[in-house]
This record gives C-alpha cells, sequence and structure tokens, in this order.
C-alpha cells in the first residue's frame, strides 16, 4: 500500500489486548506438525508478488522486524516443512526504516516507523522516527523471492523499469518488470495479494483522485485515481497466464473493504465536544446567519445546530454546489462587515456538517478543534467554524465509489482463480471478522480493528502487525492445504509481536 502517516493521534486509553474464553476458535486445523506434506503443490521455489501488505511494510514505513514478520516469510517458513526452498527478503539496511536521503519533513515520506512515545502534551502518542540510513542498492545480492513493493497497484508490476518509479524497487531492481524478475527464478509455486492500492490510494486521500472507470490507459492515471476495473482484469489475467505457463501452481487473494480499517474507523464523524456556552455562541453568533441564507436557498440542512456534547463535524464537500457568491452578499446586505463576509462565504461556500455515512481519516485527529493558520475568532477551530479539508474526509459518495471498484476487483479475482484452478484466500471475509464484536480470536487471545488495542493494525491504521500477518498467513495456509491437499500447519498467531508499547 502508499506510504502513509498518521503523524500525532492522542490516545485516551491504552489497555492490554481483550481476553477471551476458548482455544483457536477461528482457526479448525491444527498448528503441530505430526503430518506434513505439499499435497500435489511444490514448494520448491516460491515468490510472493504484491504491494506493501506483502512486504512486510508497518508502522508506516518499511524496515527489518516487519519484514521478517511479513506473511510470506511466515508462510514460506510452513513451506519449508513440506519441501519447500530458500525465501529470500530485499530485507532494509536498518530496524528503523525510511530513507533519510528521500525524507521530507513537511510531508512526512520517507520518514522512519511510527513508535508509541509521550508527547509535549504528556500524552501517550505514535511519534515517526527520523531515517538513518539512505536509499541503498542490494540488486547484486539477488534474486529475491518476495517482491512486495510497498505503494504498487495492479498495473505496476508489469511496467518495465519500475524501479524509475519507485525507491522501495529500486533497491533491488534489476531493470526487469515485478513480474518478469519472479518469472526469470522459474518458480514452482506462486503467491499474489494485488489491488488495494487501487482504491486505497483514493480513499487515503480523502477522494482527491479520480475514478477512472472507462478510462483504459493507466499511464494518463493521477497518484490518486482509483483504476479501471478492466484495466484490472487484463493485467491480473497477463501476470497468471505467464506465471502458470511452465506450470507453477499458486494462491491468489481477494481484497478486503479498505474502509474497515483504523485508517477509516477511529474518528467518529461526530468527534466535536461543545460545552453549553460555546454551543450557544456558535448558534446565535454564526450558524443563525448562515443557516438562515442556506434556507433561503433551498440548503438549509448543509448546517446543524450546535449543542451541548457531542458534535458532527464541519467538513468541506466538494460535490455541494458552490454557494460563495450568494452567502458573502447575504452576509454583506445584513450589514455584517465585508471582509468578515467574505470569509464567511469562503468557508461555507461548500461546508456541510459531516453525517454517520461518512468516513474521518485517522490523520485529521491530529487538526481537528485546531487552528489552521492565523484565523481570528470564530474562524479559528477545525471542523467547527473552518471546515475540514478534503483530503481528510471521504464523503458516502465517495465511499460509494471505492466499494463498486472493490467488488469489481473481487468478482476478477474470484473468476480468475476458477479459471486458472488457483487457491483463493477469502482475505475480504477475514478482515470483515474483525470488525464484528467477536472478532477473531487465538488461544483465548482476541484481535480486532480496534486501533491500538485490536491487536492486528499497526500504528498506521493501514498495516498489519506481526500477528495481523500471522492471521493472514493462516488463511492462505488453509486455502493451499484445501485446493493442493497440502498439509501444512498453522502457525501460532500469539508468539508473533503487536504494537509495543512504553
Amino acid at each position: 500500500m502508499k506510504k502513509l502517516r498518521t503523524n500525532t493521534l492522542d490516545i485516551l486509553l491504552v489497555s492490554a489486548l481483550l481476553l477471551a474464553g476458548g482455544c483457536s476458535a477461528d482457526f479448525k486445523e491444527a498448528t503441530g506438525t505430526e503430518v506434513v506434506s505439499s499435497g500435489s503443490a511444490n514448494f520448491g521455489t516460491y515468490v510472493a508478488l504484491g504491494n506493501s501488505l506483502t512486504s512486510g511494510y508497518r508502522d508506516g514505513a518499511l524496515y527489518r522486524d516487519g519484514q521478517k514478520e511479513s506473511f510470506p516469510s511466515i508462510l514460506s517458513a510452513q513451506m519449508k516443512k513440506a519441501g519447500g526452498g530458500e525465501f529470500r527478503q530485499p530485507m532494509s539496511t536498518d530496524n528503523t526504516g525510511g530513507f533519510k536521503n528521500l525524507y521530507n519533513p513537511k510531508t512526512g515520506d520517507f520518514a522512519g516507523k511510527l513508535v508509541l512515545k509521550v508527547n509535549k502534551n504528556g500524552k501517550l502518542a505514535p511519534i515517526p522516527m527520523l531515517p538513518e540510513s539512505s536509499l541503498d542498492n542490494i540488486a547484486s545480492q539477488g534474486p529475491y523471492q518476495n517482491l512486495g513493493i510497498p505503494g504498487a497497484k495492479s498495473f505496476h508490476l508489469g511496467i518495465p523499469k519500475y524501479g524509475d518509479l519507485n525507491p522501495y524497487y529500486s533497491r533491488f531492481s534489476t531493470g526487469k518488470s515485478i513480474i518478469e524478475a519472479a518469472i526469470s527464478q522459474s518458480p514452482t509455486f506462486f503467491s499474489l495479494w494485488i489491488g488495494n492500492n487501487d482504491v486505497l490510494s483514493y480513499a487515503a486521500s480523502g477522494g482527491i483522485g479520480k475514478d477512472q472507470t472507462g478510462n483504459y490507459n493507466p499511464s494518463s492515471y493521477g497518484e490518486n485515481d482509483i483504476t479501471d476495473p478492466t484495466v484490472f482484469k487484463k493485467v491480473v489475467n497477463q501476470y497468471l497466464k505467464a506465471l502458470t505457463a511452465s506450470g507453477a501452481k499458486g494462491v491468489i487473494a481477494n481484497i478486503p473493504s479498505v474502509l474497515h480499517i483504523p485508517f477509516f474507523a477511529t474518528v467518529p464523524y461526530n468527534a466535536i465536544e461543545l460545552n453549553e456556552n460555546v454551543a450557544n455562541v456558535l448558534n446565535q453568533s454564526l450558524y443563525a446567519p448562515v443557516k438562515k441564507i442556506l434556507a433561503v436557498l433551498g440548503q438549509g440542512d448543509r448546517i446543524s445546530w450546535a449543542q451541548k456534547g457531542k458534535n458532527p463535524i464541519l467538513i468541506f464537500d466538494k460535490d455541494l454546489t458552490n454557494l460563495q457568491p450568494q452567502i458573502t452578499s447575504a452576509l454583506s446586505s445584513s450589514g455584517v462587515p465585508a471582509s468578515q463576509a467574505r470569509m464567511i462565504g469562503e468557508f461555507f461556500a461548500q461546508a456541510r456538517h459531516a453525517k454517520k455515512t461518512d468516513l474521518i481519516l485517522l490523520k485529521a485527529s491530529q487538526i481537528l478543534g485546531k487552528n489552521p493558520g492565523q484565523y481570528p475568532a470564530p474562524f479559528d477551530k477545525v471542523g467547527v467554524t473552518t471546515p475540514l479539508a478534503d483530503r481528510y474526509a471521504l464523503t458516502s459518495a465517495e465511499t460509494k465509489k471505492v466499494e463498486a471498484a472493490t467488488r469489481a476487483y473481487n468478482e476478477t479475482i474470484t473468476a480468475l482463480a476458477n479459471a486458472y484452478g488457483l487457491a483463493l484466500v477469502d482475505t475480504k471475509s477475514k478482515m470483515s471478522e474483525l470488525i464484528t464484536n467477536s472478532g477473531i480470536q487465538w488461544d483465548g487471545v482476541k484481535y480486532s480493528s480496534k486501533y491500538l488495542t485490536g491487536g492486528a493494525f499497526s500504528l498506521d491504521g493501514i498495516h498489519l502487525t506481526g500477528r495481523g500477518n500471522a492471521i493472514v498467513a493462516n488463511e492462505f495456509i488453509q486455502s493451499i492445504n484445501r485446493k493442493y491437499g497440502a498439509r501444512l500447519p498453522l502457525v501460532n498467531v500469539n508468539r508473533y509481536s503487536g504494537i509495543k508499547f512504553p
């Protein structure tokens, strides 16, 4: 997945993992090694293709401990018990991650991993580390069997010299495309988990990109665009055709709903806490005149009355009609000073209060309620009087685009798995279990999608912890066992790492 950073999020409660009764409730096969076999599969040369979910990226960076617990690394260790060969990964130089020669302190791109520390406000929060090393080149030490590249979309796997576009691949690329790098190793078995970034980059940008449905030319796509489902189907079919041409068998996974991960499910739509006095002042001095004008324009439901307690966040919605001229003119006519009328007109031109169907991104937590700049009162609070910017929220209309593309991708993945006789991993259903009250259990330990305390997701709210990767690895193992009659033992999820608390 694309490199993302949550920056500072105040943690109101830090608790241990929730315990629940029962043993291995969500995994039906034994973890012992009584009988181990490859069945009709051959694990001699296993290659893994994908994005950051395959690479071991977590906590906002690619670093050694995360790579050691990537799901393909966990999977390959079980394959070795059934005749599997060496599985080499392009290991990072250090255990911090990031690249100091590419690090951008303004955006956070290529910073080191997030770690929990006490911030200047005395609260525990995820803080990015400074990178220790510059971008390296380890191509001469290859080939590498883990070909998971952070940031890769479906069509990127077939781009020649993709290393020129992505520093994570430039580290070990020999000039071949990712799919060519895999085929050149004459794999006997492969895994393919790709497509998450084809919708995630759009969703994580707050829908700033475009839905490229009907555009069959990926070279014209922007960084945050949704990949056309027809393009996705075409390239994935090409990859599978090439990978299976020499008789290799494999496993392909579908795409979980990106909207259920902590990055989109942690900050509530009504995260603004107001006391009665502030609520009254807002209603009298700002909301009342704006609501009156909007009502005349037939848009009175854009703004809700402020009340004591929880209130919906004021967000910018680019799909709303721009009413700046009308609002500014009406306020000026009512005696509001021209400069203030203009400012209110600008702020409320395409603003509305969030609804339950809107998703507020995790990164919004660092700016909600704060002054976005040198604005005077009452325009000094983001999400209260100043709309939360587009890149921090995903509206219901934008969500529908993400869900439609995900459904189309998964229909393609299922059809191609059947067409090529591959094992299919339903990661969508498994990851959906994390959002239920029961979650996923292993030997009495419960895992959920809750940020920080759920155990499955890392500090960036998108990528998995070692334990989350172990859950995924077990799903791959079970699918391989069913399809090929193999007997690979499951791994003990609880033996892998989760979030580290100071």
